[in-house]
């Protein structure tokens, strides 16, 4: 088999992938790819070596942790940070709050910017830090955009452990909850990762309308302030018009 041929090969199984919001099986994947069962096992091997694809303990595929990371580097080359930073700036400037910028990476976003208040008393994310996606505003609409079976998924190989009182830790209430803000264009955590603390958060999609990341402001809960919602629309709509 040429090098060329398997590179054709792990595209057309990371595209079967692709068409799914769950983890699916060597049955599927080979049938979708039109490979024979032991050709698509080693080149997913290959790909799980790689970060490409990672696997459940039900030996099931699903799309890996590596291509979140590469997801930040949107076509011609554009860096999501750097196309962002500015925007971000100014957002802060208008409502004297940290603005946070994360990607998805498996069952977690990771914050990978922030544009930090320049007052004593803020909320800070630090730059690299992870969450759960079911306790941040963010993590909630990404949920939403996978759809039905992931959050089904999702609720069950994690537990959906608490982190306050107020953490959705019941799949029917995550589900409501991330539609209804996915249905609004955009989510609230309220309080749900750390007492005391409320965000905003709104995605950011490309040319072709898909999730790339997401923009969201922390802050405590008692000066979040709801007439910041569309101040933040309109910060993730530019990011988004510079990512297209």
């Amino acid at each position: 088999m040429s090098s060329i041929q398997v590179l054709d090969r792990a595209a057309s199984l990371l595209d079967a992938l692709a068409q799914y919001e769950h983890p699916v099986s060597l049955k599927i994947l080979s049938a979708d790819s039109q490979l024979h069962p032991s050709t698509a096992f080693r080149i997913l091997g290959a790909l799980i070596d790689n970060g490409f694809v990672e696997r459940n303990a039900a030996s099931a595929y699903f799309l890996g942790r590596k291509l979140a990371k590469l997801a930040t580097h949107v076509k011609h080359g554009l860096d999501i940070r750097t196309e962002a930073r500015d925007i971000m700036d100014k957002l802060r400037d208008e409502i004297g709050e940290t603005v946070n910028l994360t990607i998805r990476e498996g069952d977690e976003i990771i914050y990978i910017e922030r544009s930090t208040a320049k007052r004593m008393m803020r909320v800070e994310q630090i730059v690299g830090s992870r969450a759960p996606l079911h306790v941040t505003a963010i993590g909630k609409l990404m949920l939403a955009e996978l759809g039905l079976g992931f959050i089904a998924a999702y609720a069950s190989r994690t537990g959906l452990p608490a982190y306050t009182k107020h953490t959705l830790t019941q799949p029917e209430a995550l589900q409501q909850h991330a539609f209804e803000a996915q249905a609004k264009g955009f989510a609230l955590d309220n309080e749900e990762a750390e007492l005391g603390v409320g965000c905003i958060g709104v995605l950011l999609r490309d040319g072709q309308g898909n999730v790339v990341g997401g923009l969201s402001i922390s802050a405590p809960i008692e000066r979040r302030k709801e007439e910041w919602i569309p101040l933040v629309r309109q910060a993730a709509t530019a990011i988004s018009a510079r990512l297209a």
